[in-house]
Order: C-alpha cells, then sequence, then structure tokens
C-alpha cells in the first residue's frame, strides 16, 4: 500500500475511532512530514522498517530537537506502526521493548576535538592542572561516574596492566580498562603534586590542598572554567565526559554491551540512549 494511502487510513481511524481533535491530528501529520523528510526513499509500507523509529530519533537528535519533542514523534509513529499491523498492513509488530521511548534527558556530548581542546586548556604547570588534567583524561578514558572518580581509592589502580576497580551504585563492582594518557597523567600526578600533598597517606587518590578528596561541587566549577577557558559553547560539567566516552565508543564500532558493561548500567536501555546522540 502507498504510504499516502496508509496514512489517510490511519487519520481517518484516528478521527472516528480514537475521536482525536483536529489539532492533535495535525500535530501527528506534522510528526509524519518530518519523519518521510527524512526518509523519502519510503513510498510505501513494504519500505517500512522494524527500526524505522530509533533511526528517526537519532537523525532529530542529531538535529538537536528537544527531547519532548523526539519523545512524541516517536510515540506517533509507534501509534502508526501499531495500526498498520493490526490492519494487517505490514508483518512485524513494534515491541515497546526494542524502541527507546521515554528519553528524560539526552546526554550531551561533545566532539572529539572538543574533548582534546578542554584537556589541553588545563595549565599543567599548575599542581591542580595535573590533578584535573589526570582526573578528565580518567572520566574520558574509562566512563566512571563522578561520584566513582572522587571516590576512587588509589590502590584501585592497576598502573602495570591499565585496569581500574571501580566501585558503583549498589556496591557493584567493575574492571574497567584506562587508555595509555590517563595512566601517564596519574602518574604524574601520584608521583608530583600528590606526593607534596599533606594528605599524600589518604587512601582516595584525588585530594584538595587540605588533603582532602575533592567535592563535586569543587570539581563542577573546575571544569566548567575549563569549557570556557577552551570556548566549548555547550554547557558542560564533569559528567559530560562520561558521555562522550560512551557516544565516542558507539561511534567508533564498540558494541552496545560492551558499553553498558564498561559504564556500569545494570539495563541496556539505559546505554541505548547514547545511540540517539552523535557528535559527528
Amino acid at each position: 500500500m502507498e504510504i499516502n494511502d496508509a496514512l489517510e487510513n490511519y487519520f481517518q481511524y484516528l478521527r472516528v475511532e480514537k475521536n482525536l481533535s483536529i489539532s492533535t491530528i495535525e500535530s501527528y501529520k506534522y510528526d509524519f512530514v518530518e519523519f518521510f523528510k527524512s526518509f523519502p526513499e519510503k513510498t510505501d509500507t513494504i519500505d517500512l522498517l522494524p527500526s524505522d523509529i530509533n533511526d528517526f530519533a537519532k537523525i532529530q537528535a542529531k538535529n538537536k530537537k528537544s527531547t519532548s519533542t523526539i519523545n512524541r514523534r516517536m510515540s506517533s509513529l509507534k501509534s502508526f506502526y501499531d495500526f498498520l499491523y493490526n490492519e494487517n498492513i505490514i508483518d512485524f509488530e513494534i515491541d515497546p521493548n526494542d524502541v527507546v521511548r521515554s528519553i528524560k534527558r539526552l546526554p550531551i556530548a561533545i566532539s572529539v576535538e572538543e574533548v582534546d581542546e578542554l584537556l589541553n586548556i588545563i595549565d599543567m604547570n599548575k599542581p591542580e592542572g595535573i590533578r584535573d588534567r589526570a582526573m578528565l583524561e580518567l572520566m574520558y578514558s574509562s566512563g566512571m561516574r563522578v561520584s566513582e572518580l572522587l571516590s576512587l581509592e588509589i590502590n584501585k589502580i592497576n598502573f602495570s596492566k591499565g585496569i581500574i576497580k571501580i566501585v558503583g551504585k549498589g556496591n557493584k563492582e567493575r574492571y574497567v580498562p584506562v587508555g595509555d594518557f590517563a595512566i601517564e597523567y596519574i602518574d604524574k600526578y601520584v608521583n608530583g603534586p600528590r606526593k607534596q600533598n599533606i594528605g599524600k597517606r589518604s587512601k582516595y587518590l584525588f585530594l584538595n590542598r587540605y588533603g582532602k578528596p575533592l567535592s563535586r561541587q569543587y570539581f563542577f566549577l573546575q571544569v566548567k572554567k575549563y569549557a570556557s577557558e577552551a570556548n566549548i559553547e555547550q554547557s558542560i560539567s564533569p559528567h559530560t565526559l562520561r558521555h562522550c566516552f560512551a557516544t565516542h565508543m558507539l561511534e567508533n564500532g564498540a558494541e552496545l554491551r560492551a558499553v553498558q558493561e564498561l559504564l556500569g548500567h545494570s539495563n541496556i536501555s539505559t546505554t541505548e540512549i547514547y545511540t540517539n546522540i552523535s557528535t559527528k
């Protein structure tokens, strides 16, 4: 069946059986205009695929549409596909579990180049600069949560193997590989400023000038400062490095399950959100 005919049948169904208002139906129509603008090759219902809804969400996210708009349009498409399936027009049913339907807030990720600018703007001539560079390198290399980073104990790092043991939510433990750059900068910090810190015997890796673990607020302000100095227009936070880790991994071919394990997500649907954003 031609798409235009299928849509006309669907809109009639919304008017007659669902008793929706004209304004609501018009908003549905606009959603479909946007969808078929993104997929002009889909002219017949035989061209529709189960993956269309998530593929469309990725395009919408890339075009910087709001999460509320993306959610509404995904819901519109899901309803349309359900109608076509129930009318035996298409032979597949969209499983709600296969659709990222409720994106509360799409994560912000910056490009690889912007991450480089953020890292390189840090003044390595200052003790706190060496520490902060090590922290940001580690977050970007491992995908750690901010809370996991600030509570990381020095004995949880295997420098020779490049592996850290992370204690995450619910005291769940996971082992994550860390890149050479991160290990290099952590080593510079541990054998440099941290050796001179009054809290050098502390079990925690990253310390403030008083020998205590850093606060979230302080780290947040530091990242904001570096982002401003690097002229990064996006509003970012320390957690942005975790988002960048996941996004850039997936963009470069990592498997979703692997990224889920590295991030410490208990549900893969949480990780799937990262398939809806792109920095390219």
